[in-house]
């Protein structure tokens, strides 16, 4: 089972990452100005994460394949690493929704 592990920026920010099983990040959030702000991104990740329409496929200026995760008012809650091939973003896609639902908080700010 995955889990989200929220940490502070250098600047005070929350964020959090969705680690999948083997701990690799598989999903990362903008950073937050409150705890509560960034525990209502997880929540919003994990309603949204089963819904094939929130994801959004993208290369970036370099070649490489990432995606993001959208609410349902269209902000992005998360985005994906790079990776060398559509095949491997589109399984990072797969294992956010098979992760993110049930993920356990990992909580490393206390």
């Amino acid at each position: 089972m995955g889990k989200f592990a929220v940490s502070t920026r250098a600047n005070g920010e929350y964020q959090f990452n969705l680690k999948a099983d083997n701990g690799q990040t598989i999903l990362a959030s903008e950073g937050y100005s409150t705890k509560a702000s960034c525990e209502n991104g997880i929540e919003s990740v994990r309603k949204n994460a089963p819904d094939e329409g929130r994801y959004e496929r993208l290369t970036s200026k370099n070649g490489k394949y990432y995606f993001s995760l959208k609410a349902g008012n269209g902000q992005v809650i998360g985005s994906s690493e790079m990776y060398e091939s559509t095949s491997g973003r589109d399984n990072g896609i797969e294992s956010v929704k098979k992760n993110a639902p049930d993920a356990t908080i990992d909580d490393q700010t206390a």
